[in-house]
């Protein structure tokens, strides 16, 4: 399976998005139970303090099922967010998660 990370930064204050938020950790939740490679998170300054944006990372089986289920995301669906989707290709190393083993395919 190949990697993808959608990169998102907040088009309005978090504290808009909080709703959004709050459906988009249910809904990455709800693709985890299914037995879905991904996990998301949020990006915070260099001082530690969040509210710039984040970033999901998935595995698919290619561009096409990647960008279908971010399709999906409620980040996308608000409005809220200035998004992209890209293949990441690892070139030294390995990339770990805690997730199931099954990955998202189309």
């Amino acid at each position: 399976m190949r990697w993808f990370i959608k990169r998102e930064t907040f088009r309005r204050p978090a504290a808009e998005l909080k709703p959004a938020i709050a459906a988009h950790k249910r809904w990455v939740a709800d693709c985890r139970q299914q037995g879905l490679v991904i996990s998301s998170g949020f990006l915070v300054d260099g001082e530690g303090k969040p509210g710039g944006g984040g970033l999901l990372l998935l595995q698919a089986s290619d561009y096409a099922a990647a960008l279908a289920l971010i399709q999906k995301d409620p980040m996308l669906l608000s409005g809220g967010v200035e998004w992209e989707l890209q293949e990441w290709i690892s070139s030294v190393g390995q990339l770990a998660t805690d997730a199931p083993s099954q990955s998202f395919t189309r």
